[in-house]
């Protein structure tokens, strides 16, 4: 399973499905075929919501945000 961390920080933020790491793909914009790092805010969260993330995702990535941050970048591996 991939592991979906904080780029800056290091930190797990959980063990993420294939179909959820696809999602990510599918929603998120990549610089290259290699890019595996994403930013995400709350405008972002809203977008996956829109487009029916998986619950347990959308819980993943909340509480990847620490309050009053503007955004994190994520990556998985």
């Amino acid at each position: 399973m991939p592991r979906l961390y904080r780029v800056d920080t290091g930190d797990t933020i959980g063990e993420i499905s294939e179909k959820q790491k696809q999602f990510l793909v599918d929603m998120l914009e990549e610089e290259d075929e290699d890019d595996q790092d994403y930013f995400i805010n709350q405008d972002t969260l809203e977008l996956f919501s829109d487009n029916n993330c998986d619950p347990e995702l959308l819980a993943l990535l909340e509480g990847a945000l620490d309050d009053g941050e503007d955004g994190v970048d994520i990556a998985w591996e």
